[in-house]
């Protein structure tokens, strides 16, 4: 709920967004699944390139193979689920067919600077979408775990060159109805014309978040303790060896050109 006197559907929708990872097994209607696809489709892209693409995981058995690599057994019982990609494959080919070498110095597609654009561009379809269903009554949760195996991922999906992985988002009716995630306040996280040079304005509140964020946790999961924001943050902030995995064995070398 909003704590401003200003408000509608669709700040509602906003504020009120948890992740939802239990559905009924009940199949989404194709008018609904058109409607948040659409929705997807109208999102803000980077030069009007719409450098991304999702796909539409239908076969149970790439729905399980997915919930393998995520982890998370859910994965397979979400009666929709997409993994978005960043895609400049689409306009690679666009461009081959008028005349452009791919394999020039002058091609651009292929660049870091792109990979970046159009991984933005897939995620803000993906939240426009993920808002869209939302606003119909649908719960989701978006899945980076997708990525705990990005070669067998781009493997299972076929994604051709010039295309990488971004985001996975599932999609049901939901079977639970979880707390809302406390959020950091405003003025934690929103700054007037510059980022604060005294830290300890930024950190001013976080013991009281901390506890916030505690007492959720506690009513959540009551058997099993978590850490407070704090302690949370510090230890992912310290690499166990995911990063060094990700830069030799994810990160694509030049940027889309991955060889396949």
């Amino acid at each position: 709920m909003t704590t401003s006197s200003t408000s509608n559907s669709t700040i509602e929708t906003l504020l009120n967004r948890r992740s939802i990872r239990r559905y009924k097994q009940e199949p989404i209607d194709e008018v609904t699944v058109a409607a948040i696809e659409e929705a997807a489709q109208h999102a803000a892209n980077s030069q009007y390139l719409n450098d991304w693409s999702a796909i539409r995981i239908k076969n149970q058995s790439i729905k399980d193979k997915i919930a393998k690599i995520g982890h998370q057994s859910y994965i397979a019982q979400a009666p929709l689920l997409y993994v978005f990609v960043a895609d400049e494959h689409r306009n690679a080919a666009v461009a081959t067919k008028a005349g452009v070498h791919t394999e020039s110095d002058e091609f651009t597609l292929n660049s870091t600077y792109r990979l970046i654009q159009s991984h933005n561009d897939a995620v803000l379809a993906l939240h426009a979408m993920e808002t869209a269903a939302e606003s119909l009554g649908l719960g989701c949760v978006i899945l980076g775990t997708v990525l705990n195996d990005t070669p067998g991922l781009i493997e299972l999906l076929h994604l051709p060159k010039y295309t990488y992985p971004v985001l996975g988002l599932a999609i049901g009716k939901p079977d639970q109805e979880p707390a809302i995630k406390p959020r950091l306040k405003r003025s934690a996280q929103f700054f007037d014309d510059a980022y604060p040079e005294d830290d300890g304005a930024i950190l001013n509140d976080m013991g009281d978040f901390d506890q916030e964020v505690h007492r959720y946790y506690d009513l959540r999961r009551p058997d099993r303790p978590v850490e407070k924001f704090s302690d949370q943050i510090a230890s992912k902030s310290v690499d166990r060896g995911v990063f060094k995995m990700a830069l030799t064995k994810h990160a694509p070398a030049q940027g889309f050109d991955l060889e396949r």
